[in-house]
């Protein structure tokens, strides 16, 4: 980094490759010359903070989505499968009790055609005609033993009241458990749940009584659900839905990374593209042929910038490379006279007015450049509403001091317009000096205004030799000379490229035509602004 200022008596810090003794030297006018200090200390690196990468956010936000979707549908699942196992045994038990009471407001014997007089009959005469499935038991309780006259159910002798269950053998007889049965039957609801060794058991029971005016005893009819079968059906079917999520969820966390890294390619290729572009090599670009996502579009005006950046750092190289060369000319010649100035009196006065011409010719390069370098500024020009007559009745009698020129002024404009008038003023008086550079005394240069649809025109035409169609660009660049006159006669180069950089302040452009041998005319175009133009 370098810094310029003056230096005092006691700073120690020298310009690189300077004499120690060289001392800041003035030239006429206003010009300076300061040494150039140079910072050796190295920039301090930035602290690096640890980042997480963004295709690996990505996958993690999809993931526990994901996730929380398959766990929403797991507990969903589970829900219904249990809601509709518990509705299976519901509908079960509801329908054995309402079988048996059809049967019993019936009330006759099937095989005798007899009313029922006995509780147990009737519960035994119920459970010969039932045919239960395994998960299932049928079984009845009576208040007092009751011998049956045949086969089909089993009275208990043993425990001082009468049992009956189904004939067929089921998972587990529960009637034949004391604890089992008293659990339910003394249980003050009409349904429940009992845990057993076969697993738990969905249970509802029914009062029984005869008629009434009819003596006997009352009883019970219990039906009873083994569900541990079913539980497992859902548990089995739950265990499959889970491995199936825990599948879909590491396929999807696969997508979601590939998804994220094809996505997010051409962002890496960015950060990296930015990484290894260093002033010296602004060439990288990103290929982003067959995107068309926003990413994509971030690649391509990231290109973009590259390439403004690379065009811009290349015009600066070549402003630096082009200054310094115009500047290291008239330090080359005030160094030679001074070496060679001897102690004659007339020659050190012929050597001073050298050097002081050098010198005050280095100090209008170096105001031309601040210039050019201010007009890169957003606030360069300063634009009102002036009367376009005024200003070119001013600006024509200023350029007539110029030179001892056939001045014309050819037109005026008659209108209102918003414009810098003391820009305008500026570039107008270097194309007329341009002109009376390239006219001889005597010669005509003609200049006037107007208003030509949407802009305002000023012009300068001269009877000069004119300008080659090849050189009609490059006239207009930083240090560039037209051919065929002196080095003295050419001057430092900036005069047009500091016209072209008011016009473009004004949002408007430099025309040039000219040919050979008949002139040249430079017409600076300044068009109208959305509050410019007010017509008078």
């Amino acid at each position: 980094m370098t810094t310029e200022g003056p230096r005092g008596p006691n700073d120690t810090t020298q310009d690189l490759g300077a004499h120690p003794d060289v001392v800041p030297d003035r030239g006429s006018g206003h010009t300076l010359l300061y040494p150039t200090i140079v910072m050796r200390e190295p920039m301090p690196e930035p602290p690096r903070r640890r980042r997480v990468s963004a295709r690996l956010v990505i996958t993690a936000w999809v993931s526990s989505l994901m996730g929380l979707v398959l766990v929403l549908v797991n507990l969903i699942t589970w829900s219904a499968l249990t809601a509709r196992d518990n509705e299976q045994v519901d509908q079960a038990l509801s329908q054995e009790i309402g079988e048996f009471q059809e049967f019993a407001a019936v009330g006759v014997d099937p095989g005798t055609g007899e009313p029922f007089t006995d509780v147990g009959e009737l519960i035994r005469v119920h459970l010969a005609h039932q045919y239960p499935a395994d998960h299932e038991i049928l079984f009845g309780r009576v208040d007092e033993p009751s011998a049956p006259p045949g086969g089909g159910s089993t009275p208990d002798p043993g425990d001082g009241s009468g049992r009956f269950r189904q004939g067929s053998e089921p998972r587990l007889d529960l009637s034949a458990d004391p604890e089992a049965t008293g659990q339910i039957l003394d249980s003050p609801d009409a349904r429940g749940t009992l845990d057993t060794e076969e697993g738990p058991v969905r249970w509802e029971k029914i009062r029984v009584r005869l008629p009434d005016g009819q003596d006997g005893s009352a009883g019970w009819f219990v039906i009873g659900y083994f569900t541990a079968e079913d539980s497992g059906a859902v548990a089995s079917t739950m265990f499959t839905v889970m491995l199936v999520s825990l599948l879909g969820l590491a396929c999807a966390a696969t997508a979601a990374w590939w998804v994220a890294g094809r996505i997010l390619l051409p962002a890496l290729q960015v950060r990296r593209a930015a990484a290894q572009i260093t002033e010296e090599d602004l060439t990288r670009r990103i290929d982003v042929s067959g995107g068309r996502d926003d990413i994509a579009a971030l690649a391509e005006q990231f290109n973009s910038m590259l390439d403004r950046l690379e065009g811009a750092f290349t015009e600066q190289r070549r402003f630096v490379d082009d200054a310094g060369h115009e500047l290291r000319t008239p330090i080359t010649i005030v160094r030679g006279h001074l070496e060679l100035m001897g102690d004659d009196p007339e020659e050190r006065r012929e050597v001073v007015r050298l050097v002081t011409d050098e010198l005050d010719r280095m100090g209008r390069i170096v105001e031309d450049l601040l210039l050019l370098a201010k007009a890169q500024q957003p606030h360069f020009v300063h634009p009102s509403t002036v009367s376009l007559a005024e200003l070119t009745s001013n600006i024509d009698a200023k350029v007539r001091g110029l030179g001892e020129r056939d001045w014309r002024l050819e037109a005026i404009g008659d209108a209102s317009w918003k414009l810098d008038p003391q820009r305008v003023t500026q570039a107008m008086v270097q194309l007329a000096a341009n002109a009376v550079h390239h006219t001889r005394t005597g010669g005509t240069i003609r200049l006037g205004s107007a208003v030509h649809r949407d802009a305002a025109l000023f012009w300068i035409t001269d009877d000069g030799p004119g300008i080659p169609p090849a050189e009609h660009g490059r006239v207009f660049q930083r240090f560039s000379r037209g051919n065929g006159t002196s080095r003295a006669e050419r001057g430092a180069g900036l005069g047009l490229a500091i016209v072209r950089a008011i016009a473009e302040a004004h949002h408007g452009r430099v025309d040039l035509r000219s040919t050979p041998g008949a002139g040249s005319t430079f017409t600076l175009v300044v068009p109208r602004t959305p509050s410019g133009k007010e017509t008078t």
